[in-house]
Order: C-alpha cells, then structure tokens, then sequence
C-alpha cells in the first residue's frame, strides 16, 4: 500500500529545518509521497529516519545524501546577549517560536522549544547567535525523541496559523501601498538604525 502524506509527515522528525530543500517538514512528506524526493534528504532524522520511511514506502535504505547535510547531534540556538540588537529577524525565522523578545530589546531562545534548525543564524544581521551541542556522542532519532518531534510540530502548526491570520488580504494594493517601501526595505532600515546605536553605544563605553 502507497502511504500517505500524512504517514510519512509522522515520520519525520519535525525540526521544520528544511534542509530536505523543501519548506517545511509537510512539503517533504508530500514530495515523497509523490515520487518526487527520495527518503534520505533528512539529516536531523538521521539513519533511523531514512529506515523509518524506507518501512512506510519500501524504497531501499540508503545513507543521507551529504548535499543536504550530515547526520550529527542535536544543537540549541543560543544567542550573545551583549551583541543583539533586537532587530526581530530572528523571531520571523524561528519556525516554532521559541525565540522571544521585542524591538529594540535583547531576545533569548526557549531551550524547550528549539529544534537547532539554524534557522535563526542566518537571519541575525551581527551574528550574535550560535550553535551549541547537546547531545554529544547521540545524533538522529537516538538525540531526539517522539515526545519532542510531537512538541515541534504543534509549535509549528501554531507559528504557521498565526502567520497565516497575520498576513495582509491579497486584494490589489492602493496608491499608497504601492509607494510604501516593501518589508525588505523596513527591515534594513530597522537593523541598520539598531547597528548605529549599537555602535554609538560601544563607543561610549571606550570614552575614558
């Protein structure tokens, strides 16, 4: 029998990482189901993950596809407290909320809800958030559990709702709309007035 979207969604390990080179845990799952992605393009899943779907779809077990990544240990997003600037980027990033903070303040991660997706690194324009292990000598499913992968994916169905409610209406734009600058352009000009008072502040500091 050729199991659903949904079987294989169960499967996987819900970090929303999208390292499979789809957007969620959910496209994967559809991918797959429809012959267009293999079963091993999940590295957080690991070997056990790719075992787990060879079971559901009886495709052989193959080892993760080093394009996507490699198999390690889990990590957890941490951010230097002393350099964020609050620019918010990494809030809109985190696919399960688990960063929390405000404009112009310093942001910390929730260790509970983190999945180590690495999301959030790119997004920081200072680079003040890395990663650290957590589980040293365990990777795949041996350094994340059912319990957790539950944990993740009602975050992430809750993010994603709340995202959805929270975009703006499709109808045509009007004048004014069209000459308001885009989101891209609000967001540089947010972090670059947040670099200039980082700076201004570190200077400060240096004055005798």
């Amino acid at each position: 029998m050729t199991p659903t979207a949904a079987h294989l969604l169960d499967a996987l390990p819900q970090t929303q990482c999208t390292r499979c080179g789809y957007p969620d845990c959910a496209g994967y799952a559809e991918a797959i189901a429809a012959h267009e992605a293999d079963i091993n393009q999940c590295p957080p899943g690991g070997a056990e993950g790719v075992q787990r779907l060879a079971r559901l779809t009886g495709r052989p077990v193959r080892a993760i596809d080093p394009q996507f990544g490699v198999e390690g240990p889990r990590a957890l997003a941490v951010i230097d407290e002393a350099w964020c600037i609050g620019c918010t980027l990494c809030l809109d990033a985190c696919p399960t909320d688990a960063i929390v903070g405000i404009h112009k303040r310093m942001h910390t991660v929730i260790d509970a809800h983190c999945t180590g997706c690495e999301l959030c690194i790119p997004a920081c324009p200072v680079d003040c958030i890395s990663l650290e292990t957590v589980t040293p000598g365990r990777s795949g499913w041996q350094a994340w559990s059912q319990e957790q992968a539950d944990h993740a994916r009602a975050r992430y169905e809750a993010h994603a709702s709340r995202r959805a409610k929270a975009a703006p209406s499709a109808a045509p734009a009007n004048d004014a709309q069209a000459d308001a600058p885009d989101a891209t352009d609000r967001k540089r000009a947010i972090v670059e007035a947040a670099l200039a008072r980082a700076r201004a502040a570190a200077k400060d500091l240096r004055k005798p």
